[in-house]
């Protein structure tokens, strides 16, 4: 039996959560989140979600994941053989969301060397859908395999493959000691020239002007909870990989909360260094900041190079900010990695270097699929079926599994036991109310809004082959693996005595 690792010291640790935590939608989700729902008063339901979800949520998957000792299959085999396939459908969900996810990176990478020479010339959204992405008119037409992504994919890739190759301390914690502060030393250094620039500041307080009105909408409370759920990495097993790579003696609950403040800390910064460019952009072209202010792919690369083609320093501010997004995907891209490897190597035994080889390569061959000129629509599919459904559900139902199902105040014993902050009641019922009644809400909503309408108007073949097949598949996949007869090292088949006696 291998001996499992260990971070090299604390700060390795909360540098390489953090890192997971903070990734694409910290930059091109969250700013116009705040924006849309209430401007500085989105803030009020945001913290409330924060302390309310987020930091009970930490705390539990931190918790879990350093008791058990394992990958999320192990964990949940831990508690319950029966259990076992929540964790795998996590596992297939961080899949598939890595096959995917690694192709953003690419396209960011891409863009680093086109801002030198500001190469998405003077009409960057024909460029982007047109010459680079070569996009197809629909996602049962893949096209052809775009070169230049294609290449980038498979750098990403094999970037992935290094640091998830020589471990977890030597590979992982270091790439995340470097990463992280590079990030926020990009970040702001673009703020601080960005906001010298003529009307970015009409751009803040475009982005903070309070709208007390909204708190009384409950759509903003679930953007809220929503945005706070998936901007943390929790509930699909990346958070109970590295936190069962902790020494015996962490302080879980310290550690969860700094987690937790530098990841939404990050997103408030994302949102000035965001806003402060489409002020300026705004005021150029004579235009209100609503007609320019925007989320996701178009607003990273489609609005942004619009924008820095009008700056006084293109160069600057195109590389400083593909740069950030490629630094801040890269992080991301290793955690979600992790969560596969480490359940194969805890699942089949074998060692670190086979398991990171099968999985990028079965990863790498998924992705080419997005490379393709049909990619990006085939993308938005899977993307919003997974995170819609596949990461809530596998979040909900752990939530629901741990806090109603097992012996939670023993869990708050074991937190508690190394930690400097305690958590008592407030916690527990966080876990075992707010958190499920928000995440079950949030499913519940978006089953009606998907059943009623066929997302982004993509015909029914689209959507059954790439959406609710994209469901079955995590499904199918969970039970097929927590059926094989191979048991995981040091794990009883009898419950363990965290699942309550019923």
């Amino acid at each position: 039996m291998q001996k499992r690792e260990t971070w090299g010291s604390r700060s390795g640790f909360i540098l390489a959560a953090v890192g997971s935590a903070i990734g694409l939608g910290n930059i091109w989700r969250f700013p116009y989140m705040v924006y849309e729902n209430g401007g500085g008063a989105f803030l009020i339901p945001y913290f409330v979600a924060m302390l309310a979800a987020g930091i009970p949520f930490m705390i539990l998957e931190f918790g879990l994941g350093q008791k058990f000792k394992g990958s999320a299959p192990k964990i949940f085999s831990s508690i319950s053989k029966k259990w076992e396939w929540l964790g795998w459908w996590q596992v297939v969900v961080s899949f598939i969301i890595a096959s995917y996810y690694v192709v953003v990176i690419a396209w960011a990478m891409n863009y680093v060397g086109l801002a030198f020479t500001q190469g998405w010339g003077d009409a960057p959204k024909d460029f982007f859908f047109g010459s680079f992405l070569g996009l197809t008119d629909s996602p049962m037409n893949m096209g052809n395999v775009q070169g230049s992504i294609f290449l980038a994919t498979a750098a990403a890739w094999a970037f992935t493959f290094i640091a998830l190759f020589t471990g977890v301390k030597a590979g992982i914690e270091r790439v995340n000691k470097v990463f992280m502060p590079l990030l926020f030393l990009l970040v702001f250094i673009f703020i601080g020239r960005g906001l010298m620039l003529p009307g970015a500041m009409d751009g803040i307080n475009w982005l903070f002007k309070p709208d007390f009105s909204a708190i009384m909408d409950g759509k903003v409370w679930a953007d809220a909870f929503g945005q706070i759920f998936f901007s943390l990495s929790i509930g699909f097993g990346i958070m109970l990989s590295y936190s069962s790579y902790l020494p015996k003696e962490s302080d879980i609950n310290n550690n969860a909360c700094m987690t937790v403040f530098i990841n939404c800390g990050f997103s408030i910064i994302s949102g000035i260094m965001i806003f402060s460019v489409l002020g300026y952009m705004a005021q150029q072209q004579g235009v209100p900041i609503s007609e320019v202010a925007g989320a996701g792919v178009g607003l990273a690369f489609i609005t942004l190079p619009t924008a820095i083609n009008l700056m006084p320093a293109p160069v600057f501010f195109g590389v400083l900010f593909f740069l950030a997004l490629v630094v801040a995907g890269l992080s991301s891209m290793i955690s979600i990695n992790e969560v596969i490897t480490s359940s194969v190597i805890d699942k089949f035994g074998v060692s670190r270097k086979k398991a990171v080889a099968i999985c990028c390569s079965l990863g790498f061959l998924v992705s080419i699929v997005f490379t393709t000129g049909g990619g990006l629509l085939l993308l938005d599919i899977v993307d919003h079926f997974v995170n819609n459904f596949g990461i809530l559900i596998g979040g909900f139902i752990e939530i629901v599994f741990v806090a109603w199902f097992c012996n939670l105040d023993e869990m708050r014993v074991h937190v508690n036991k190394t930690s400097e902050i305690s958590v008592g009641s407030l916690w527990l019922n966080s876990l075992r109310f707010v958190v499920p009644a928000m995440l079950g809400f949030m499913i519940v909503t978006n089953f009606i809004g998907d059943l009623s309408k066929n997302y982004g108007g993509y015909s029914n073949t689209a959507i059954v082959a790439f959406g609710w097949a994209t469901l079955a598949l995590c499904l199918a996949v969970g039970f097929a693996l927590s059926s094989q007869d191979r048991a995981f090292a040091n794990v009883s088949s009898t419950n363990s005595s965290f699942l309550k006696r019923r």
